[in-house]
């Protein structure tokens, strides 16, 4: 997908007034977390996880992570099922057979190696600060899929707690990105109309084409250069979806829509 230039079909006529984000992998450095807490975890554990392909094992419980909790946003499983399923398959492919409970503290214990690892990713905290700086006044928010039970401890850990003034999640609301439902039901929660905020978040279309859909200015964090789907990128470019590929680029792409939306 080339890099944004295009106006989208609700553009504002004034600078956003909120920006919300998208949590994991957009502010949190959740991959990260989650690759180092695995490969910490099977370190201590030893036994048949000894001498794995270390590659194969994060690729592995990533694709998990990624298949399960799909299932738990669908309604398929519930927040902990999820989480015993990724330990089971996991375990199962290096021949450890999990009962439920064995599966629950199989995670727990992954749990703590992946805390261990929590962090921003570096980008945040000046992007927040220039924004405050470009844009007087300006408010900002989280939508998450996902329990409020397990982002907040993420929030309070990393400071970012004091910074969001709202915090959204799927599971409160009761409908998950991308639907435009919780994009709309959090500008009614600030206090806006759609097109006076903006959304940034990591998954082109469960975050910028869900956002762009729902009227806010969208903004796809592509910071890995991912692989678009062709219908993805069609919609995308229909909808006018910006692109960064980090949150350095974030204030000059807010800037340069506002001025295309008063004919600057």
């Amino acid at each position: 997908m080339a890099a944004p230039r295009s106006i989208p079909s609700v553009t504002p006529s004034v600078a956003p007034s909120v920006v919300l984000f998208d949590l994991d992998d957009t502010l949190f450095a959740h991959r990260g977390a989650v690759a180092d807490g695995i490969l910490r975890y099977l370190a201590a554990l030893g036994g048949p996880f000894d001498g794995v392909d270390t590659a194969r094992a994060v690729a592995l419980w990533q694709e998990l992570e990624e298949r399960h909790y799909h299932s738990y946003l669908a309604g398929r499983l519930d927040f902990p099922g999820q989480r015993r399923e990724r330990a089971r398959d996991f375990a199962a492919a290096h021949g450890v057979p999990l009962t439920d409970q064995e599966a629950a503290d199989w995670f727990g214990t992954y749990f703590e190696h992946y805390r261990a690892s929590w962090r921003l990713h570096d980008d945040v905290l000046p992007c927040l600060a220039t924004l405050e700086g470009e844009f007087p006044g300006i408010r900002f928010g989280l939508i998450t899929n996902g329990e409020g039970s397990h982002q907040q401890p993420k929030l309070e850990r990393t400071g970012l707690d004091g910074r969001l003034e709202r915090v959204i999640t799927s599971a409160a609301f009761g409908v998950a990105k991308p639907d435009r439902r919780i994009f709309e039901h959090a500008c009614t929660v600030f206090g806006v109309r759609p097109g006076e905020a903006a959304y940034v978040g990591d998954r082109l279309r469960t975050d910028a084409i869900g956002a762009a859909a729902a009227g806010l200015t969208a903004i796809w964090l592509d910071r890995r250069d991912a692989a678009v789907d062709p219908a993805d990128a069609a919609d995308a470019a229909r909808l006018g979806v910006l692109r960064i590929t980090g949150l350095a680029g974030l204030p000059a792409a807010l800037t340069s829509r506002t001025l295309l939306a008063r004919g600057g």
